[in-house]
C-alpha cells in the first residue's frame, strides 16, 4: 500500500505541524510524518477525505495545495521560515540562492521568477521581511543587545540592521523597543 504525501500551505511553526497532525487524526487518517509544509498519511486517501481535509484545514487558517508550482512557492517560503527563524547557524553564512537551488532542485532564476511572479516580491525581500520578523521578536524578548540579534540575525553590522529595519518598520529598533505597541506579524502573513 502507498502512502500518501500531502502538501500544506501556511505551515509556519511547530504548532502548526500539531494541528495538522490532530486536523488528519480526527479525520481517521494516520500520519506517518508531519513537516512544515507536507504531511505523509498512510495510504490512499479518497477524494471525499481530502475535501473534508481541506475545508477543516481551511478553518484554522492551512490549505491543502495541489498544483507543482503552488507546491513549489509553499516550499520556498517554507525554507525561508525555516533558515531564518529556525538555523540561526546557517543565516548570513552560507549563499541561500545556492542553498535553496540544491534543496529544491531547480535552478535559482527560475526559482526566483516564479516566487516574484505568485508573490509579488522578490524571495531577497521575502527573507529581509523575515529578518525583520526575527528581529522584532528578539527585540520584544528583551534578552540580547542589538549588537547580538543583528548577529544572530545574520547582519553584518548594528549600522546595517538598523537601516534596514527603519526602512521597512519606519522607526529605529531601539525606537521599536521603546514603544508600548509592539507590532509583530505571523510569520504566514509577511
Amino acid at each position: 500500500m502507498e502512502n500518501t504525501t500531502l502538501y500544506i500551505k501556511n505551515m509556519v511553526c511547530n504548532r502548526c505541524i500539531m494541528a495538522v497532525e490532530n486536523e488528519l487524526k480526527n479525520l481517521g487518517l494516520k500520519p506517518m510524518n508531519v513537516i512544515l509544509g507536507e504531511a505523509v498519511v498512510e495510504g490512499d486517501v479518497d477524494k471525499e477525505t481530502l475535501n473534508k481535509l481541506d475545508e477543516n484545514l481551511q478553518k484554522i487558517g492551512f490549505e491543502l495545495i495541489d498544483d507543482k508550482k503552488s507546491r513549489l512557492i509553499e516550499s520556498i517560503r517554507t525554507e525561508v521560515i525555516n533558515y531564518v527563524h529556525y538555523d540561526p547557524e546557517r543565516i548570513g553564512k552560507i549563499n541561500f540562492s545556492d542553498y535553496i537551488s540544491d534543496k529544491l532542485g531547480y535552478d535559482y532564476s527560475y526559482l526566483s521568477t516564479l516566487f516574484s511572479a505568485v508573490e509579488g516580491i522578490t524571495i531577497e525581500k521575502f527573507i529581509i521581511l523575515q529578518r525583520i520578523e526575527r528581529v522584532k521578536e528578539l527585540l520584544i524578548y528583551d534578552e540580547e543587545t542589538l549588537s547580538e540579534i543583528a548577529y544572530l540575525t545574520g547582519y553584518s553590522s548594528v549600522q546595517h540592521l538598523s537601516n534596514q529595519f527603519k526602512k521597512i518598520i519606519g522607526m529605529s529598533p531601539t525606537v521599536f523597543k521603546k514603544t508600548r505597541k509592539k507590532e509583530r506579524k505571523p510569520l504566514d502573513e509577511v
